[in-house]
């Protein structure tokens, strides 16, 4: 497979690490790195910019509709605009987490997500909860993460100073409303991350895609 057509997905729950991977794998390979989930996070900052009710899909769509959202892939970190206006620090909020998984479960926004994300030339990683299953299904490469909920909790607490019991409730409750989101695609690789560094999951994917390719490990 030519470099210019790779795709990577890299899929798994909340705080199971798999946009930290994403991204060290685009830094590792040098192509850009995509989150799916970033899209999601931005119709979450919509609806509750417009007062919409995350659980009535026609006021999501309504309230996504009156604004630009655009999506600019990076290695090092996706950015999002909104109406020419960054807002990326704005959606990794304890608001925004509350209000994307609700906004997130109604298929015509997953439509508009998927759609942007297969508008965007390969070569990428992208991650997300089921960008291997259903949005890029032929994907040469394709991970699952999975961490227990309590060690994400950790993780995720640890980032943004919030209470760890606090946010493992919260990611335990995510977790069973996005079950049908997230499951591995067939034929994924595998990896619990629980008792890895982020070092050692970004070298075991890298590994396997540049095994792949045929490309001799660094």
């Amino acid at each position: 497979m030519e470099r210019g057509k790779l795709i990577i997905t890299i899929d798994g729950p909340g705080a199971s690490g798999k946009s930290s991977t994403a991204r060290g794998v685009a830094r590792a390979l040098g192509i850009p790195y995509v989150s799916s989930g970033m899209l999601y996070r931005a119709a979450a900052l919509a609806a509750l910019k417009e007062g919409a009710d995350p659980a009535d899909e026609k006021a999501v769509m309504e309230a996504v509709g009156r604004h630009e959202i655009v999506l600019v892939p990076d290695t090092e970190g996706d950015r999002v605009f909104m109406d020419g206006e960054e807002v990326t620090e704005r959606l990794h909020t304890a608001e925004v987490d509350r209000v994307v998984s609700p906004v997130a479960k109604h298929p015509r926004l997953r439509a508009w997500v998927n759609a942007k994300l297969k508008e965007l030339p390969p070569p990428f990683v992208v991650d997300g909860r089921d960008m291997g299953r259903v949005v890029f299904p032929d994907a040469p490469f394709k991970f699952f993460l999975w961490a227990d909920p309590r060690i994400r909790a950790q993780r995720r607490a640890a980032e943004r100073g919030e209470d760890p019991e606090r946010v493992e409730a919260e990611l335990r409750a995510r977790d069973a409303r996005d079950q049908a989101q997230t499951q591995p695609a067939p034929g994924a690789v595998w990896i619990d991350t629980g008792d890895l560094t982020l070092e050692e999951v970004i070298a075991r994917v890298v590994d396997e895609v540049r095994k792949g390719l045929g490309e001799s490990p660094e």
